[in-house]
């Protein structure tokens, strides 16, 4: 377009040159005159087009200046405010970082009350207990010597805090990646050798022990979800929950307080207990269960015997989950005459059948034990989602340092043992 434009301002030149040219030849009778008069006017005509055009081009130039400088200016002001919001988003992470460093040393405060106010309660029944069993002595026999002995080591190793905290995985399946952890507890006497439940609760549960392990294992799970939900792992811990624990009268209104201050775990903690345990509960316990389920928390069920579960009155009961050992559902199998594969004790629903009606009512089934790829074939088969057992990870233990972290304070681990033998 430019280059049409130049040729016809060129031919427009040219044609007044022509015609000065001619002007000029006519009035002076002189063909010479007429065309230097037309050259003339020609270097005259590009002469000025030259001029205009720089014209021209010095008020685009300075155009072009003025938007460069507009853009400049408009960029500058960009840049300010994406300052202004990076330095806002600094001062709030800090902020962040210092309301949660204080929520958390208020809770350590919260719960150093709690527990000191266990202690103060506690004192003169722990008093009254010495005092009867020096009365009573019992050990009379080579046995009860040894029952006695074994029940002051379990004593002493929680008294000392030698109390292991063990993590096993649960995987969703097929994928077999992490959802949960079930937590164990582990005593070590004063060798450091580990002694495993099967040994101390034959002594625990007659001592009274018992809930005083279930309370201290519960504070670290507390402590152990609290450090995965800061490194943003979307993880849960099953831990185990005595019937004693839930019907202590005097106990639990404390531990309710403990797991109100940390309600905002609700849906990483899950507490569980045996179907012989949870069939047996009384109306305290029910009560209780009730309260936790009110902040947020839920329940398991293991330890099942029986596949027949009410559904419903687990549902009623906050029940989330339900882990049936592998060995168990696999045995439990049949055949029927038409070709179905059912559970013994339920005939009338078919064993695949049977994850979807827990489901349903919003509980899920979990393989526990599952110890060979085989048994992971036939739990798929079952539409089971999640399994535990040896095959997909052993428990173990927490490292020493994250154990020192979560340990419980003093206080906390005497006014339990205070009142298990109060």
């Amino acid at each position: 377009m430019r280059t049409l434009i130049l040729l016809l301002l060129a031919g427009a030149y040219c044609c007044l040159a022509t015609i000065v040219g001619l002007v000029l030849w006519r009035v002076a009778g002189d063909g010479g005159s007429g065309v230097a008069g037309g050259i003339a006017t020609l270097g005259l005509c590009f002469a000025f087009h030259g001029l205009f055009a720089r014209v021209l081009e010095v008020g685009g130039l300075k155009a072009e200046l003025a938007n460069l400088r507009e853009a400049h200016l408009i960029m500058a002001g960009q840049i300010e405010k994406i300052d202004a919001r990076f330095t806002e988003t600094v001062e709030s992470v800090h902020d962040d970082a210092l309301r949660r460093s204080e929520e958390l040393e208020s809770e350590v405060h919260h719960l150093e009350d709690l527990v000191a106010r266990m202690g103060r309660q506690l004192e003169d029944r722990l008093t009254q207990h010495v005092a009867q069993a020096q009365i009573a002595q019992p050990a009379t026999t080579l046995a009860a010597r040894q029952s006695n002995a074994l029940l002051e080591t379990v004593r002493d190793a929680l008294a000392n805090n030698r109390v292991d905290l063990y993590l096993q995985p649960i995987v969703s399946l097929p994928q077999r990646k992490t959802v949960f952890y079930e937590s164990y507890s582990r005593l070590r006497d004063e060798t450091g050798r580990v002694m495993m439940p099967a040994e101390y609760l034959t002594v625990a549960e007659p001592g009274g022990l018992v809930t005083a392990i279930d309370n201290l294992l519960l504070f670290r799970c507390v402590q152990i979800v609290r450090r995965l939900a800061k490194q943003d792992r979307k993880v849960g811990i099953f831990c185990n929950i005595s019937l004693a624990s839930l019907g202590d009268e005097d106990f639990f209104p404390q531990f309710l307080e403990f797991m109100t201050a940390n309600r905002d775990l609700g849906g990483a903690l899950i507490f569980e207990l045996g179907q012989a345990a949870f069939d047996q509960r009384g109306p305290v316990e029910a009560r209780h269960m009730a309260k936790l389920a009110d902040l947020g928390f839920n329940f398991s069920i293991d330890k099942v015997y029986d596949l027949d579960l009410d559904f419903q009155d687990m549902t009623r009961s906050d029940v989330k989950f339900v882990k049936i050992g592998a060995e168990m559902l696999l045995d439990e199998l049949q055949d029927t005459d038409d070709g179905q594969v059912v559970f013994r004790d339920m005939p009338d629903l078919a064993a695949s059948d049977y994850s979807a009606l827990a489901r349903r009512f919003g509980i899920e089934i979990m393989a526990e034990k599952v110890e060979s790829e085989r048994q992971v074939v036939d739990v798929l088969d079952l539409d089971i989602a999640y399994g535990q057992g040896h095959l997909f990870g052993e428990p173990r233990a927490i490292r020493d340092a994250v154990l020192a972290e979560s340990a419980p304070p003093p206080e906390f681990i005497r006014s339990s043992l205070l009142r298990r033998v109060g």
